[in-house]
């Protein structure tokens, strides 16, 4: 009787809710946070450093996966964890007016990592358990498209409310204008979470358990500790993992620093832009165009074939950078053309990103444990894009603007020689 409602319910009601979700916590943490800090005046190694950190938890999520299918039910975890933080990002909220705010803030950003990272496991498990590949297919651009809305809202929504909020309490308190703006901020991710798990817990279906669930901790590691070995064996591996740390070497040592050099005054190297247009331009429009530049790079792929472009696509994905070197060296001062080079950032990156994806899920994940192995290797993707921005801000105060993005390039360069030498184990062709 209890499984009726399971399987009648309409998928529309939970999967944009859910995935929306998942995105609060990551791009605050990755995105919202650097500007947040930055407004709170924070030291910039500090902050790349640190938000990089919280990162950890998204990549390191495939060793306790297998924990979360022995107790409870995948409704549970993603019920917990969001309330979870939504108290933790409310809890931000008041700690910001103490002394020693950063110290708290961190540790409860990374309270929120860990949760983030399991609410993404959990949520996964009830996709694919819950629904038919036909169904699962049906509903792959929902996924996508409300994480991305999630992005839209806390990277560009948020970030330009701050601005606002900045500007009408300077008014009044200018010495605590930024403290109070955030703090209002801070207070809407918790409340929007804490909403989100309690909608959740009359909409979303517990998630099936699949029949080769190991019954035991000891069994589950085990089962684990093969998937593990298994992915480190395949043919190709070592080739496979420099290419797919190398692909997003450039971007997770600049795309720290990008919040800041777009924020940082102008004699000082950066554009001196404000909140406002940060979240309007770079966190609104740019994430819009890099929905349409997943999109077309998607069709781009399926037209001529994965092993066909992929060199293209890693030229066109690091356009970006090239664009981020001729603003620092000429720092324009035409906000249309600094909105259209941001917009044009974000196209690029998302129509090269998706290269990287179909890649790790034609060539990489392969064979029986297929969605093991993709989050093994979406772990090591996203290690590869934390550590060097932990060292990016300290390294930017070394240098200057200028050489770091000319650095940035230069890191880029390993990616191309691997795009032109990476094997193709399986074939890309459509069947």
């Amino acid at each position: 009787m209890s499984d009726k409602p399971e399987k009648h319910r309409n998928p529309i009601l939970w999967i944009p809710s859910v995935y929306f979700a998942m995105g609060i916590p990551f791009v605050s943490l990755a995105l919202a946070s650097v500007i947040m800090l930055s407004d709170l005046g924070v030291d910039e190694a500090k902050i790349t450093f640190w938000t990089s950190l919280l990162l950890l938890p998204y990549s390191l999520k495939p060793i306790w996966s297998p924990i979360l299918e022995l107790y409870r039910t995948k409704k549970e975890f993603v019920v917990v964890t969001q309330l979870l933080s939504g108290i933790c990002f409310s809890l931000i909220a008041f700690c910001l007016p103490l002394p020693y705010y950063f110290s708290f803030a961190i540790a409860l950003m990374a309270i929120i990592g860990f949760s983030g990272a399991t609410h993404d496991i959990a949520t996964d498990g009830i996709y694919l358990t819950t629904l038919s590949k036909r169904v699962q297919a049906k509903y792959i651009g929902w996924q996508g498209a409300f994480f991305n809305l999630a992005k839209v809202m806390a990277n560009g929504g948020l970030v330009w409310l701050s601005g606002k909020l900045i500007r009408y309490f300077q008014a009044t308190n200018p010495e605590k204008a930024t403290i109070y703006a955030w703090m209002i901020i801070m207070a809407i991710l918790g409340v929007m979470l804490i909403f989100l798990s309690v909608y959740h817990f009359f909409t979303l279906p517990k998630g099936a358990s699949t029949s080769d669930v190991p019954k035991s901790f000891a069994q589950s590691m085990k089962s684990f500790i093969e998937v593990f070995k298994e992915f480190f064996t395949k043919k190709h591996i070592i080739i496979y993992i420099c290419f797919i740390v190398c692909y997003r070497l450039t971007e997770g040592f600049a795309l720290k620093m990008v919040p800041l050099f777009l924020k940082i005054p102008r004699d000082m190297g950066g554009l001196g832009l404000g909140n406002e247009y940060i979240g309007l331009v770079y966190g609104t429009f740019g994430t819009l165009a890099f929905i349409l530049g997943s999109i077309l790079g998607g069709y781009y792929i399926a037209h001529f074939g994965l092993k066909k472009v992929l060199f293209s696509l890693v030229c066109i994905f690091n356009i970006p950078f090239v664009i981020y070197l001729l603003f620092a060296y000429f720092q324009p001062e035409n906000l249309l053309l600094v909105g259209t080079g941001l917009v044009g950032e974000y196209f690029c990156y998302g129509f090269g990103f998706v290269g990287l994806t179909l890649f790790m899920m034609q060539q990489v994940a392969t064979g029986t444990h297929a969605m093991a192995h993709y989050a093994f290797a979406s772990g090591i993707m996203n290690l590869g894009f934390m550590l060097p921005g932990m060292v990016s801000g300290w390294l930017y105060q070394q240098v200057g603007f200028q050489w770091f993005f000319t650095i940035a390039l230069l890191l880029s360069v390993p990616v191309f020689v691997l795009a032109k030498k990476v094997p193709f184990g399986v074939s890309d062709k459509a069947d």
